[in-house]
C-alpha cells in the first residue's frame, strides 16, 4: 500500500450515519493521510474533508407510505450512486447502515468486483432475517456494533467483526468539553433550585403528538421537578408550544447535557435509550404507535424487547411501557420508583455500568479504519 493515495467511497443516509462516517474519515486520515473521500452524507462528513455527492437531507424517507411516494427519487438516487462509484473507482466502498438503499448498492457493487465494507449492521435480527443471505452473498466485511450480533450472524455461518459501539466515543468526546450545571441552567433559563426530569418524546411529529401529552399529564404528579423537552432538530418550536405548560421548557441540540443534568428521563425507544443509559440517567421507556402499526410490528418483529438497553443485556434493565401500558398511571408509578435513592435506582445504575462494560471501552471508528486499510493491498 505504501504512501500511494487511496480512494474511499462512503454511503450513509441518516444523521447517525453521517456522524459515524465523519469519525471514520478522521481515523482513516490519521492512519493514511494520503486518502481521498467521496460521500453520501451530511455536514459532519463534509467537515472532515469528504466530497459530498448527495446530502442526507435529500435521502431520509421514513415509513412505508413516504417511501412509496418517493420511489422515483429513490431509484434515481440509486442510478446516480452506481454511476458515480463506477466513475470514481474506489479502493474500498464503505456502506453505513441505511439498509433499504445500501443493500441494493452492495449487490450491484459485488458484481463490479468492488470491495465492500458494511459498518453498522441492519437490524435484521429484529425482522427480515432472510436478508442475511443477501448480506452473506454480497458483503466482504461486516462490522457490527451490538455484542449479540456476532452470535446472530454465526448461526448463519457468517463471520463478522464486533468493533464496540461508536456511541461510547461520541459521548466521551462530548463530555471531554466540560460544561457546568450552572451554565446549562442559566443558558436555558431554568430554575437552578429545581431538579429536572427530561422528556424525549421522539423525532417525528406523529410520535410526539401521541406521547408528549401522556408524558406531561403524568408529570403533573411531580410538581417539585421542572420538565425539559429535548427538541428534535427538524421540528420547530411552534409545534411543541401547543402541548407545553408553564413548568415545561424545550432545549435544542443539547440532549446529552440535558440527560447528564437530569434526575430521570422518559424516553421513546430507539438509539436514545442507549445514549441515556451510557450517560447514566435513570429512564422509563415509553412507546405508543397507531393500533395498526403496532399489530403489524408484533407480527413481524422477532425480539423480546424494544429498547436497545434490554436487547443488549438480554433482560429487563429499564422498564418498557408499550402501547396500552404507556398510560399516565403506569408512567407515574415507574418514574416514582427510580426518582428516589432507593433499591430500584441503585440497581438500575449498577446495570448501566455492566452495560458499558459489555459495549467495550470505545475506539469503534479506529478499529473499522484499521480493518478497512488492512484489506487494501
Amino acid at each position: 500500500m505504501g504512501n500511494r493515495s487511496l480512494k474511499f467511497y462512503i454511503v450513509a443516509g441518516e444523521a447517525s450515519g453521517d456522524l459515524h462516517g465523519a469519525h471514520l474519515i478522521k481515523e482513516i486520515k490519521n492512519m493514511h493521510p494520503e486518502s481521498d473521500f467521496r460521500c453520501w452524507g451530511g455536514d459532519k462528513m463534509k467537515h472532515e474533508g469528504g466530497v459530498l455527492v448527495k446530502h442526507i437531507s435529500e435521502l431520509a424517507f421514513m415509513g412505508f407510505v413516504e417511501v412509496l411516494f418517493n420511489l422515483r427519487t429513490i431509484f434515481k438516487n440509486l442510478r446516480l450512486c452506481k454511476q458515480d462509484i463506477l466513475a470514481y473507482r474506489p479502493d474500498a466502498l464503505v456502506l453505513i447502515d441505511y439498509p433499504g438503499f445500501n443493500l441494493r448498492i452492495a449487490t450491484w457493487a459485488k458484481a463490479q468486483g468492488i470491495k465492500i465494507h458494511y459498518y453498522i449492521s441492519p437490524q435484521i435480527w429484529a425482522w427480515k432475517q432472510s436478508r442475511v443471505y443477501k448480506i452473506k452473498a454480497s458483503i466482504d466485511h461486516m462490522y457490527v456494533i451490538l455484542p449479540f450480533e456476532k452470535a446472530f450472524y454465526a448461526k448463519f455461518d457468517y463471520d463478522v467483526e464486533y468493533v464496540g459501539n461508536p456511541l461510547m466515543d461520541v459521548i466521551a468526546d462530548h463530555f471531554s468539553k466540560t460544561r457546568t450545571r450552572g451554565v446549562f441552567m442559566i443558558e436555558n433559563q431554568l430554575n437552578a433550585e429545581k431538579k429536572i426530569i427530561a422528556l424525549l418524546p421522539g423525532s417525528r411529529k406523529q410520535e410526539i403528538r401521541v406521547k408528549l401529552p401522556i408524558m406531561l399529564k403524568a408529570m403533573e404528579s411531580f410538581p417539585e421537578y421542572q420538565l425539559v423537552v429535548a427538541g428534535a432538530p427538524s421540528i420547530e418550536q411552534r409545534f411543541y408550544a401547543a402541548f407545553l405548560n408553564q413548568n415545561t421548557r424545550i432545549v435544542y441540540g443539547q440532549t446529552y447535557d440535558l440527560l447528564h443534568f437530569s434526575d430521570a428521563a422518559l424516553v421513546t425507544s430507539g438509539t436514545a435509550t442507549l445514549e441515556t443509559a451510557i450517560i447514566g440517567c435513570p429512564q422509563v421507556v415509553c412507546y405508543k404507535g397507531s393500533f395498526v402499526s403496532y399489530v403489524i410490528a408484533r407480527l413481524l418483529i422477532k425480539v423480546n424487547y424494544i429498547s436497545l438497553v434490554n436487547l443488549i443485556m438480554n433482560r429487563e434493565v429499564v422498564k418498557e411501557l408499550i402501547q396500552q401500558d404507556c398510560s399516565v398511571e403506569k408512567i407515574k408509578g415507574e418514574l416514582a420508583k427510580i426518582l428516589v435513592e432507593g433499591p430500584e435506582r441503585i440497581k438500575l445504575l449498577e446495570d448501566y455500568r455492566d452495560l458499558k462494560n459489555l459495549l467495550g471501552l470505545g475506539g469503534a471508528s479506529k478499529k473499522v479504519a484499521f480493518a478497512v486499510l488492512k484489506t487494501i493491498e
